[in-house]
């Protein structure tokens, strides 16, 4: 199975920014989406993960312009997630050219909707999980829900979901390093895919996951910002 890394673009305000924990007061920020995009599809990257942090937060899409500058600066797929949460969201998205959305809060509190999503759209819907201490997060990380990653990811094996999306809330941004255990152990369990979110500081990272053996691929952000680790370091250990 190849091993996908995800550069993140997460947009606050139109910009590209960085959380700690999902914290939207403790944003940095680093410029402009197409910019970031364009440098990302020369680096060589097959994907390209963004988030819309104030449509997470406000429940819709807040971040258009920002999303469409981005995909008209890349050759490269794009996922994105944040703030979508009915049928008709996700149809515009797609029909602007995202390869891939992204089913986070929606996934929790409306599953019928998100089950039916991946349904109607097999390999182009994604469901995202972020946990804390193994229970899942949701309104942008604002709420801890009583609901466990595993049970929200066993509730969709059979949805046809084009990947689960697992985030250890408490490291991203952290650059702490990637909760490998957990995500493994997550991805034994499952036929779905499982890419890695949250706490990737650099190459060990990358190659921890890949050595766990089930994991489809990872999430890399404030790492990446920071110098921590390089582009070529990081396509070439995810190719081993």
């Amino acid at each position: 199975m190849p091993f996908t890394l995800y550069p993140a673009i997460d947009l606050k305000a139109g910009q590209v920014v960085r959380l700690k924990r999902g914290d939207m007061a403790q944003a940095t920020i680093y410029g402009d989406p197409a910019t970031q995009a364009a440098a990302f599809d020369k680096a060589g990257f097959g994907w390209l993960h963004v988030v819309d942090l104030d449509g997470a937060f406000a429940g819709r899409p807040a971040n258009a312009a920002a999303v469409d500058a981005i995909l008209a600066a890349t050759t490269r797929p794009v996922q994105l997630g944040g703030g979508i949460r009915d049928m008709a969201t996700v149809e515009a998205w797609l029909k602007r050219g995202i390869a891939r959305i992204i089913l986070g809060s929606a996934a929790v509190k409306d599953p019928d909707f998100a089950r039916a999503a991946c349904r109607a759209f097999p390999g182009q819907v994604a469901v995202g999980i972020d946990a804390k201490d193994g229970m899942v997060a949701t309104e942008g990380w604002a709420e801890v829900s009583s609901v466990s990653a595993l049970d929200l990811a066993l509730a969709f094996e059979d949805a046809g979901a084009a990947a689960i999306i697992h985030t250890d809330i408490e490291r991203d941004g952290m650059l702490g390093g990637v909760n490998v255990e957990a995500t493994a152990a997550l991805a034994a369990r499952l036929s779905t895919p499982v890419v890695a979110s949250g706490g990737v500081a650099g190459v060990e990272d990358i190659l921890a996951l890949r050595a766990a053996g089930g994991v489809a691929g990872t999430i890399i952000g404030r790492a990446l910002y920071d110098g921590r680790i390089t582009p070529e370091a990081a396509i070439a250990a995810a190719r081993g």
